[in-house]
């Protein structure tokens, strides 16, 4: 089981801290408060290992701070916390400036008469459609508490299936990265140093290592050129995929190559189905849970598919028939379980389960692709180091044989 490090405040104001054994941070905050204690930062040794390639350029609020100031929340109103002095609270523990800014905004809302929904809104950078909707549920019903829990859940859910896709990555782009590096120095610093060894020996030197060598010195001449033209081709590719042509030839690239069509397949239908699931589980009907669900899926296709339920759905179609035409997309069973859901009653607690499913799944295929993917590029890599060590090899060969 994980080995926690843990900051928590006691209900007269006193900071604690410690190291604590347990399953998940739900496991451990729940386990503190029944010692009268709030959590208010946890991390494992595993994520102190992991933070130097979990990076992002935006200063946004990370999903783990979310997921903390959301289990944070819960405890309070589950202890009888007012909500304002919650929100005290929450700024006071909050590092990230932005995070702590809305926290003091929403406060301020409240202060003034505002319903927490309503004061969240106000922030939708920090508070996404899907929390905002789950949050005017459990004020509306009464169950504050208990949508708080199945928020932070969600957040956590979608941050574990993120971290492991991203994680298989890592290895891939170390590789390609170092023989880069690696092919850079040997066609810009030791071939043309080479090449007047070469010429001076008249020795005879293949058409590919002369094509290292020129493109060497091309390089060396051009190499703003050869700086701006790759750069320019990403910028427009990242450009190009915030338009609606752009996502949807990406979107259709993605669900056409093997293997990355299984990621991206059970991928989003993980993260519709559990939003879907904890939507229900609140109480919002299904029409305007498949109103949040858009928006927390990424793919085009996915989000055709709920758009087209939505609509046959609201002239009496079941969600099960609604997505029939769509059973290429889902993964196999998906409909067949939620035609199940449907006909028993019991569709949040089937789509739970579902969830949980395809995210064992996602993560299984995505660590199975992750071993698939390291021999194939050892055997690339070696293709690569040979071809360089012949195109330098051979032509030292022969100058040997001119001295001989």
């Amino acid at each position: 089981m994980p080995n926690y490090f843990y900051t928590a405040k006691s209900l007269s104001g006193k900071t604690v801290t410690g190291k604590y054994i347990a399953q998940n941070t739900s496991e451990l905050s729940h386990s503190l408060k029944d010692e009268g204690l709030i959590l208010i930062r946890a991390t494992l040794n595993d994520e102190k290992r992991a933070k130097w390639y979990n990076f992002s350029f935006s200063k946004g609020v990370s999903a783990t701070e979310k997921i903390m100031m959301t289990r944070n929340l819960s405890v309070m109103v589950a202890t009888g916390l007012p909500i304002v002095n919650s929100f005290d609270v929450l700024a006071a523990q909050a590092k990230n400036p932005k995070l702590k800014s809305a926290l003091m905004a929403v406060k301020e809302k409240i202060n003034k008469g505002d319903s927490l929904h309503s004061a969240m809104e106000k922030h939708p950078d920090v508070f996404s459609n899907f929390f905002l909707s789950m949050i005017q549920v459990g004020e509306e019903s009464g169950t504050l508490e208990e949508v708080l829990k199945i928020l932070a859940l969600q957040i956590e859910k979608e941050h574990r299936l993120k971290s492991e896709v991203q994680g298989a990555m890592i290895y891939p782009a170390i590789v390609i990265s170092l023989l880069l590096v690696v092919g850079i120095i040997i066609v810009l610093v030791v071939l043309p140093k080479l090449d007047q060894f070469f010429s001076s020996m008249n020795a005879s030197i293949p058409f590919y290592t002369r094509a290292l060598i020129n493109f060497g010195k091309f390089s060396t001449k051009n190499w703003p050129v050869l700086i701006i033209i790759p750069a320019a081709f990403v910028f427009s590719i990242i450009l190009s995929l915030k338009t609606k042509i752009g996502q949807w030839a990406r979107d259709t690239l993605f669900l056409k190559v093997p293997l990355i069509n299984a990621l991206v397949k059970k991928n989003n239908c993980a993260i519709l189905i559990r939003s879907l699931s904890s939507l229900l589980s609140s109480g919002v009907p299904m029409t305007k849970s498949l109103e949040v669900a858009i928006g927390t899926v990424n793919n085009y296709y996915f989000k055709r598919a709920i758009v087209d339920a939505l609509e046959k759905i609201k002239k009496g179609q079941k969600l099960y028939e609604s997505l029939i035409p769509y059973r290429d997309i889902f993964p196999f069973g998906a409909i067949e379980m939620l035609q199940v859901g449907e006909e028993t009653g019991k569709t949040s607690t089937v789509l739970k389960t579902l969830a949980d499913f395809y995210e064992d799944e996602l993560i299984a295929t995505t660590a199975k692709l992750s071993t698939a993917i390291e021999p194939i590029l050892i055997i690339f890599l070696g293709a690569i180091v040979a071809f360089f060590a012949f195109s330098v090899i051979e032509p030292m060969y022969s100058s040997l044989q001119f001295i001989g």
